[in-house]
């Protein structure tokens, strides 16, 4: 219980952040990298210039289902049920909400005019590619961790029914 008081906290905060960082700066690197296919290959470019919302919005769908994949089991172990999750992840939106309303009010946008300003960073191109393909980099990485535990456990399956007909 000790330790999940200090790592709960910090397992909210990193979720807050990660939340309202795919909000914030998810449409200006998707914005970077079509602005660039318009340079280079206008044809598509220009195609998928016409359907920025739709990019956008897969973009942020990935950053919220690996926020809302890992962030729960994390801080509420692995054997929770689905609408236990599904309420975390609504608390974890709307306190995320609040908190960004909160900060407009009481600093009068001075907070929220600071974090717009790292934006900036992700109109170069390779940032904005390394933030948009994130979300599939953890989703593989996890799926990847998920299957080799899988494959450790039925690669031995084998050798223990051998060890078992020998017995018997």
């Amino acid at each position: 219980m000790g330790k999940s008081v200090y790592i709960t906290p910090l397992y909210l905060s990193v979720a807050w952040a990660l939340m309202i960082s795919y909000q914030l700066f998810t449409q200006t690197a998707v914005t970077t990298i079509v602005e660039s296919l318009l340079i280079s290959w206008p044809s598509v470019g220009s195609w998928l210039f016409s359907r920025l919302d739709m990019i956008d919005f897969v973009c942020a769908f990935a950053w919220v289902f690996v926020l809302s994949s890992v962030v729960p089991p994390l801080i509420l172990g692995k054997n929770r049920g689905v609408l236990i999750q599904f309420l975390v992840v609504l608390i974890l939106t709307f306190v995320s909400f609040i908190i960004q309303d909160g900060l407009i009010t009481v600093f009068n946008g001075e907070t929220i005019a600071q974090i717009f300003s790292l934006a900036g960073y992700f109109q170069n191109l390779y940032v904005a590619i390394g933030y948009l393909f994130l979300p599939y980099i953890i989703m593989f990485a996890l799926d990847i961790r998920s299957r080799g535990t899988t494959i450790l456990y039925s690669a031995s399956a084998p050798q223990t029914l051998r060890e078992n007909e020998k017995k018997t």
